[in-house]
C-alpha cells in the first residue's frame, strides 16, 4: 500500500512540475477557479439581485454604488455578469461532461469490438461531421423550446464526435500492447480491461481534451444566445450579456466591453490550462 501512495505521490509531484513550465498555466487554474467560484456563490455575494431593475437609474456607467455600471433597465451589470458567468460554465461542464460520456463510451466500444463495426462507427462520425453543428443546436432550440437543459443535451449532444476518433485511436492502439495480452491470458472480463487499462491510459487525453471542449462550449452557447435563442429573460448568460450590449454598443460601451472582456479572458484562460494539462499528461515527458 505504501508503495502505491508513493507511486501516485511521485506521478502527481512530476504531473505538477511539468504542468507549471508553463507559467501562465498555473495563473489561469487560478483564474478559473476564482471566477467560477464567485459565478457559483453569485446568489449569496452578488451586490444586487440580477433581476432586480431601476428604470429611474436606467444605463449608468460604473460607479462606486454599480461597479459595472447597469443595464437599460438600471439593472447591476456585476450581479448579472456573475449570474450570467453560472449559466455559461454550467453549460460548458454538463455539455463537455455529455460529449465525454458519449464519445469516450462510442469510442471504446467502436475499437474494442473492430472490424466492420468500427468502419461503420466511423462512418457514421463521418457523415454527423458534415453537417452544420450549430445549425443543429439552433433547430433543436427552436423545436423543444429555449430550455436551459435543453441547450445543456444539444450542445453536449454535437459535441462528442472529436472525442469519440480520439477514443477510438487510442484504444486500438492499446488493443496491440502485450500487458492488455496478458491481462486476457489471466481471464480478464471485457469490463476488467476496460476498467483497469483502458481509462486509466486515456484519463490523459480525456482530461486535455475536456479543458479544450469547454471554451468550444461556451462559444457555441454564446453564439446561440447572441441569435436570441439562449436562455430566457431575466435568466441571463454571457452570450446574452453581450448581445446585449452589441445593440447599445454606442451609448453605453460599457455594456459591451465588460462582459466581452471577461469572456474573452476566461476562454484564454482555458486555453492556458490545457496546454499545462497536455504537458503533464504527454507520455513523451514522462521520464523528465
Amino acid at each position: 500500500m505504501s508503495q502505491v501512495n508513493a507511486a501516485t505521490s511521485s506521478f502527481a509531484e512530476t504531473a505538477w512540475r511539468r504542468f507549471s513550465r508553463r507559467r501562465l498555466a498555473p495563473i489561469a487554474l487560478g483564474f478559473i477557479g476564482f471566477l467560477a467560484l464567485a459565478c457559483f456563490l453569485s446568489p449569496w455575494i452578488a451586490p444586487y439581485d440580477y433581476k432586480a431593475q431601476n428604470l429611474a437609474l436606467g444605463p449608468a456607467a460604473p460607479s462606486l454604488q454599480h461597479w459595472l455600471g447597469t443595464d437599460l433597465l438600471g439593472r447591476d451589470l456585476l450581479s448579472r455578469l456573475l449570474q450570467g458567468g453560472m449559466i455559461s460554465i454550467s453549460v460548458g461542464l454538463i455539455a463537455t461532461t455529455v460529449a465525454l460520456l458519449v464519445g469516450v463510451v462510442y469510442g471504446i466500444m467502436a475499437a474494442e469490438v473492430g472490424g466492420r463495426f468500427e468502419d461503420l462507427c466511423m462512418r457514421f462520425i463521418d457523415i454527423i461531421s458534415t453537417l452544420p453543428l450549430t445549425l443543429i443546436v439552433v433547430l433543436a432550440t427552436v423545436i423543444f423550446g429555449q430550455n436551459i437543459w435543453m441547450i445543456f443535451l444539444a450542445v453536449g449532444g454535437v459535441s462528442w464526435l472529436t472525442m469519440a476518433r480520439i477514443i477510438c485511436t487510442k484504444t486500438r492502439a492499446l488493443k496491440n500492447r502485450q500487458f492488455l495480452d496478458a491481462a486476457v491470458a489471466l481471464g480478464q472480463t471485457r469490463w476488467g480491461i476496460i476498467k483497469r487499462h483502458y481509462l486509466p491510459n486515456l484519463a490523459g487525453t480525456i482530461a486535455v481534451y475536456a479543458t479544450l471542449t469547454v471554451p468550444g462550449v461556451m462559444l457555441l452557447e454564446a453564439f446561440v444566445s447572441f441569435l436570441g435563442l439562449g436562455v430566457r429573460a431575466p435568466m441571463t448568460s454571457w452570450g446574452m450579456l453581450i448581445k446585449e450590449g452589441a445593440d447599445v454598443m454606442e451609448q453605453c460601451p460599457w455594456l459591451l466591453v465588460i462582459p466581452s472582456a471577461v469572456f474573452g479572458m476566461t476562454l484564454l484562460a482555458l486555453s492556458f490550462l490545457g496546454d499545462g494539462l497536455r504537458d503533464a499528461f504527454d507520455p513523451r515527458t514522462l521520464s523528465e
